[in-house]
């Protein structure tokens, strides 16, 4: 595995664990250049000012926060070292709740928390408490000079810490619009549709169709090939809400009767 990007404790209680942070996740994104036009040479990014579009020396370049509009204050690493540094060291455990109370939408970037040399024993112990007791714990990290909400629990035998966003992050919907009532029949149908579609999670079982296509265009491109011309648009067609959910529902009830028949082995 490659460096920890974080050491420091887990501190619950009078017991602490020392530990160390690991990425549990990689985008797969592609990422894209800008180019020169006239030859694809890649254009490289520029420090420059807003008002004049003066280039400015890397080392002339320092961090500040707009404090007010059009005011700014310089921040250095002298002024972070001014915060409690026992605070970037120590993941201090809140609470310990049931995973099923928070919605999906706090969570932000997983990281994997594995015990350092010497701590096996009380990280096992956390490990097993938590996963017996179906309980995560709500802590506080420090990570990059940022305070994070964080949940930690198990997953495939070894801790899980999943950064989460505050409340006051979390944007509230705007609320759907509309009158119409629902039939109950309708609501019935939509149901059985769930239902009838409804499978075990296989995380591998999904990938990233628009990745890998993509890629394959790019490199069909890169070779001089001729690539397909776009698909029109079809336009979205009015259906009637009832009449579809009875198809769909009907469909996926043929499909699970066929998936179930056994199939006959060659004599």
């Amino acid at each position: 595995m490659a460096r920890p990007i974080w050491t420091g404790t887990i501190s619950f209680g009078l017991v602490s664990v020392p530990v160390r942070m690991y990425p549990a996740t990689e985008s797969k994104e592609l990422r894209f250049h800008f180019l020169d036009k006239k030859d694809l040479t890649p254009i490289a990014y520029e420090k420059v000012r807003r008002d004049d579009r003066e280039r400015v020396d890397p080392d002339d370049v320092v961090r500040g926060f707009e404090i007010d509009k059009g005011r700014f204050v310089e921040i250095g690493d002298e002024d972070i070292d001014r915060l409690d540094i026992e605070l970037t060291h120590s993941i201090d455990i809140l609470d310990f709740v049931s995973l099923d109370e928070i919605d999906p939408l706090y969570f932000r970037k997983a990281y994997y928390l594995l015990p350092q040399e010497g701590a096996e024993k009380p990280y096992r112990l956390l490990v097993r408490a938590l996963d017996e007791t179906g309980k995560v714990a709500i802590a506080k990290i420090v990570i990059r000079n940022k305070e994070h909400l964080a949940c930690i629990r198990p997953w495939e035998g070894v801790l899980l810490l999943e950064t989460m966003y505050y409340a006051d992050e979390v944007r509230k919907p705007e609320k759907v619009g509309g009158r119409s009532a629902l039939q109950e029949a309708e609501v019935k149908m939509a149901k059985s549709l769930v239902e009838n579609l409804s499978e075990p999670f296989k995380p591998d079982k999904y990938d990233d169709r628009y990745r890998k296509e993509l890629l394959q265009l790019l490199r069909a491109k890169a070779k001089g090939k001729k690539l397909p011309e776009p698909e029109p648009e079809e336009e979205a067609e009015v259906v009637d809400l009832m009449a579809a959910l009875r198809e769909s529902v009907e469909k996926t009830k043929r499909k699970k009767r066929a998936s179930r028949k056994p199939t006959r082995k060659a004599s």
